[in-house]
């Protein structure tokens, strides 16, 4: 998921400026969004073991299944904000590497 604020990031696809379901081969995925303006945003994306279109938790909200947003961000008690993990986009193709953590 693609997020252009901090409404709703990590934790509500509804909020995000554009989603995608990327399939995994051999441990790795490539997702490619539309066109987006120059500008400050954040991506959070989940591994939805059970294919079920939601990040599964278990007890307080702890996630169940891989996760990892921009920036690897981590999160105290919660899931990690958009400030620690937005990127400053320059409005032109760029690959961003992120490892997920389960």
């Amino acid at each position: 998921m693609l997020y252009d604020s901090a409404k709703g990031f990590p934790t509500d696809p509804s909020a995000a400026a554009q989603k995608r379901w990327c399939t995994i081969n051999d441990k790795t995925s490539t997702c490619t969004f539309d066109p987006i303006p120059a500008g400050t945003y954040a991506v959070a994306c989940f591994h939805d073991e059970n294919k079920n279109g939601k990040l599964d938790t278990g007890f307080f909200g702890i996630p169940k299944e891989g996760t990892v947003v921009s920036d690897h961000a981590k999160g105290f008690m919660g899931p990690p904000s958009f400030d620690k993990a937005k990127l400053s986009f320059p409005g032109t193709p760029i690959t961003l590497d992120l490892r997920m953590g389960y």
